[in-house]
């Protein structure tokens, strides 16, 4: 499919508010002269996902409180997903709205990183992650990594480990993770969480293993309730619905419900011994995107990737439980196979 980066592509001039835009990124008189000094640069990698649209407006938009530590989006490299209509379509549209911002657009990842002190990688597209995550690395810019990290654990593995081997911090998550009533149970409001059952859309896309695409947010909430620890899935598919049921360690036992019918939403039940918690509704990109403001201040990831690449593997366990008609699968199992194709990926770029 042909990208939609080329210079002939972005260098063009509008009329919005008299202002003219271009690859050198004018802005909107909102966004004038508010450039952040260099340490607070940040860019974004694929515009083919709302999320970017989301971070540009809320760094960008005029911070007030001090929330988001004077960081601001400078630069901006468009092309995300190569394959995936839904995501490739966005692209243009998504391109101006973030010129409008004051993000200037960029050619490569090379040219993005020349211009930038940290990055988000936005790419929609899982598989597209562990390939443009490796110049951020080898460049020495922190990195935050949308969900998901990867659409595979192979993936997920040569990322952090990649990360390893460069010494650069590296964070990824899911919104739903800072949902409040989620980030009370973790600061105790139930006491000692005895389970879990969470839920969120499933959507399918064929070229990500069926959790990857949409379901790992409903998977990321059971997991901030539940921590790490999983040992087995067993997983119940039907055409609207899946439910994934994990047993960890200590016996406890979460459910992930995803659902591709009626309304969508997010949410849940914590389960504690001081009493029950509704987890929901969802509230907005904002705490995450405070969070990656902390992690970039300190380089401190408040996600370990033991917990994320526990996520991948939880997920790549239910889809096997599903080939094999909803038998248990252990978690174990999943990381000893993946392990060997991980470290061949890792041998070929690092």
């Amino acid at each position: 499919m042909k990208a939609f980066y080329t210079r002939r592509n972005f260098i063009k001039t509008s009329a919005v508010a008299g202002v003219a835009t271009g690859l050198a990124g004018s802005a909107l008189p909102l966004f004038a002269n508010n450039r952040p000094p260099q340490g607070k640069r940040v860019g974004i990698i694929g515009l083919d996902t709302s999320h970017s649209i989301e971070f540009s407006r809320i760094l960008n938009g005029g911070d007030t409180s001090g929330r988001y530590g004077g960081y601001k989006i400078v630069a901006a490299y468009p092309q995300g997903s190569l394959d995936i209509e839904s995501s490739v379509s966005r692209i243009p549209g998504y391109t101006e709205q973030v010129k409008s911002m004051g993000v200037e657009i960029v050619e490569s990842i090379d040219d993005l990183l020349k211009k930038t002190d940290m990055v988000l990688l936005e790419t929609n597209d899982g598989r597209r992650h562990l390939e443009q995550s490796i110049p951020v690395l080898k460049a020495g810019k922190t990195l935050f990594i949308d969900k998901p990290v990867s659409a595979s654990l192979a993936d997920g593995i040569a990322i952090f480990e990649a990360a390893k081997h460069y010494k650069v911090p590296v964070f990824s998550s899911s919104s739903l993770r800072y949902m409040p009533s989620a980030q009370d149970v973790v600061k105790g409001r139930i006491g000692k969480v005895l389970g879990a059952h969470t839920y969120s859309p499933c959507i399918i896309e064929k070229t990500h293993p069926d959790f990857f695409w949409y379901g790992i947010h409903g998977v990321e909430t059971l997991y901030t309730i539940m921590g790490t620890g999983c040992r087995e899935v067993t997983r119940i598919h039907t055409e609207g619905t899946d439910v994934a049921t994990g047993i960890w360690e200590d016996g406890r036992i979460g459910t992930f419900r995803g659902t591709r019918t009626g309304k969508h939403q997010y949410g849940g039940t914590a389960f504690g011994e001081k009493g029950d918690s509704v987890l929901g509704p969802y509230g907005g990109y904002e705490p995450l995107l405070a969070e990656i403001v902390k992690f970039f201040q300190t380089g401190k990831p408040p996600v370990s990737s033991e917990e994320t690449l526990e996520i991948l593997a939880f997920m790549e366990a239910a889809d096997k439980s599903k080939r094999r008609k909803g038998a248990s699968v252990k978690l174990e199992a999943i990381r000893e196979h993946t392990h060997k194709s991980a470290q061949k990926k890792l041998s070929r770029l690092i």
